[in-house]
């Protein structure tokens, strides 16, 4: 008897009512294509920069050629969906992450707090080349 509720409030608990962003987050091996669709159509993929092309002070395995940029102290909700196979959405420095599963459409949000640079990175194994994988 006291589940139900409880999970109907932990649903409503995640649940981000009027986000300033939204933006979608489609898993593909091995990079990830973004959709900002709230202000005008902006869409481009994200391939991690191979280590030969780094610049001095761009980190190895991190770096990416176009970056997802946000907002700070908004909310914002990233959807995710995969188009192949498992994948996992995360930016462990803003604490978020999310599964990305072909054919299912999850929501996470989160607020930047400060100004910066956050890593991401899949962190579900998704095949041969997943360490390539922003």
């Amino acid at each position: 008897l006291i589940a139900l509720p409880s999970l109907r409030i932990l649903y409503l608990m995640d649940e981000i009512n009027d986000p300033h962003l939204t933006i979608k987050a489609m898993g593909h091996q091995w990079y990830w294509s973004y959709e900002y669709t709230d202000y005008e159509d902006l869409g481009f993929d994200s391939y991690m920069i191979p280590t030969q092309d780094l610049t001095p002070g761009q980190f190895r395995l991190l770096e990416t050629d176009h970056r997802m940029v946000v907002p700070m102290e908004s909310p914002v909700r990233v959807l995710v969906s995969a188009e192949d196979v498992l994948h996992s959405w995360a930016v462990p420095s803003l604490g978020v992450k999310m599964d990305a599963v072909p054919g299912r459409l999850n929501q996470t949000a989160f607020i930047a707090s400060r100004p910066g640079v956050f890593y991401g990175q899949c962190s579900e194994i998704c095949g041969a080349n997943h360490s390539l994988m922003p």
